[in-house]
């Protein structure tokens, strides 16, 4: 029994050796197992995220969506304009209509300075300090015409403060300048013959006939939009024919895309904004088998997207030129002549899902699209009707009962198939 006790000591005492040996090589390596330790949990986070990067999910939700199928391209405007220059284009312009305003036939657009109108400008500005200081030594009885003519000035000068249309402005100063200009006359009248009033104001009648007789007022042709972004391609990008536009004719242009047309101090243009039309080289499936008369949708550089229709065609080699016309979005491409811009040739609402959750299979010589749904832990095969698709997408529906029975399936296999909703999880084809 003592014998048996010593030998169990000293299995005990040896047990605890190598104990105090492991806990010592423990506390001696700790920082370097600890270290180890974390390289281990750090290389299983990388593992799990490099698995979930090449394959993030096998499975996705259906969701109500919208695909469309669209095509980017460069596209030329072609517009119906008409050109307004008159004899004295060296002089300069005064723009009576603005910028994108619109105007009726025979309405006056804008007016050619006269020769020398800068110095016959001052000259009568110089003669008018010249009558108001006259006037007011004057001592000639003021008429009753005198003071209409005053009323009428105070009231156009108060109207001037309030007022911020730039035609009105100006039709405001001038007949303010001809009242003081008649007003000037009538005192003249009173003053004894050959007087120094009177001098004055034939002086300034003189000057303002030069003036006056030589300028040009160009008007309106035409109605629609008054512009002064004249570039010379007018009659070159216009609606008379379109079957000239080829890639070749389009490319000899060379225009630059998004480059804003510069305002002309020579001429202005009446443009139809009703509607314009986009010439554009194309190379999609979509743009091959497209037809005149077809209605898409634009979208043009400011992301707003428009109705259009395809107004002509021609195809070259394995590409289209297209004519597409537009009646909205008009204004907004006055001041270009070559954009980017998106074809949008077709979309469609409904049930989304990937297309790598479609898998097909045959039946009566028909290819049956349908997906797997994962239900609690099963799956379920649905026959889908798939409306519309494009590189990633479709958009699609439950059969009806009929389009089943047409396609082959008996009545008893019709009652048991499932049916697809919104929020149902389906499987992904790796």
């Amino acid at each position: 029994m003592e014998e048996t006790a010593k030998i169990r000591d000293k299995e005990e005492v040896k047990e605890k050796k190598k104990t105090n040996k492991f806990i010592s090589f423990l506390t001696k390596h700790k920082k370097i197992i600890i270290m180890l330790v974390l390289l281990c949990i750090l290389a299983y986070i990388i593992y799990i995220v490099v698995n979930l990067i090449k394959n993030p999910t096998d499975t996705v939700y259906v969701e109500m969506g919208q695909i469309q199928e669209e095509e980017t391209g460069f596209g030329y405007i072609v517009r119906d304009e008409t050109v307004l220059k008159g004899e004295n284009y060296k002089n300069g312009i005064e723009q009576i209509k603005t910028e994108g305003e619109k105007v009726a036939k025979g309405e006056p657009v804008f007016r050619y300075y006269s020769n020398d109108e800068s110095k016959l400008v001052e000259k009568i500005k110089e003669l008018d300090e010249k009558i108001d200081e006259a006037m007011a030594k004057e001592n000639s009885v003021v008429t009753s015409d005198t003071k209409v003519l005053e009323e009428q000035i105070d009231t156009k000068i108060n109207e001037l403060y309030g007022e911020s249309d730039l035609t009105k402005i100006q039709e405001n100063k001038q007949t303010v300048l001809n009242n003081m200009t008649k007003k000037a006359k009538i005192a003249g009248e009173y003053s004894p013959a050959g007087s120094y009033l009177k001098k004055l104001i034939d002086e300034r009648s003189n000057y303002e006939n030069q003036l006056n007789s030589g300028t040009e007022d160009i008007n309106a042709s035409r109605s629609g939009v008054v512009s002064y972004r004249v570039d010379g391609y007018e009659d070159v990008l216009s609606p008379n024919d379109f079957s000239k536009y080829t890639t070749e004719f389009l490319n000899n242009l060379k225009l630059k895309t998004g480059q804003i047309v510069p305002t002309s101090s020579e001429s202005g243009k009446i443009i139809d904004n009703y509607y314009c039309y986009i010439v554009s080289v194309l190379d999609s499936e979509q743009a091959i088998n497209a037809e005149v008369g077809d209605e898409v949708k634009i979208r043009l550089p400011s992301g707003n997207e428009v109705d259009a229709t395809i107004e002509y065609k021609t195809v070259e080699e394995e590409q289209s030129v297209i004519t597409f016309k537009i009646e909205k979005g008009v204004d907004e491409l006055i001041s270009y002549r070559k954009i980017s811009f998106s074809v949008i040739w077709w979309s469609a609402s409904g049930m989304k899902v990937p297309n790598q959750a479609i898998t097909t299979e045959e039946k009566d010589g028909n290819q049956i699209s349908y997906i797997t749904r994962i239900r609690i832990g099963y799956e379920d095969k649905i026959l889908v009707k798939v409306l519309k698709s494009n590189e990633r997408y479709s958009i699609v529906k439950n059969y009806t009962s009929e389009e089943l029975g047409e396609l082959g399936y008996t009545s008893t296999e019709i009652r048991s198939m499932p049916s697809v909703s919104i929020y149902d999880e389906i499987l992904l084809n790796k």
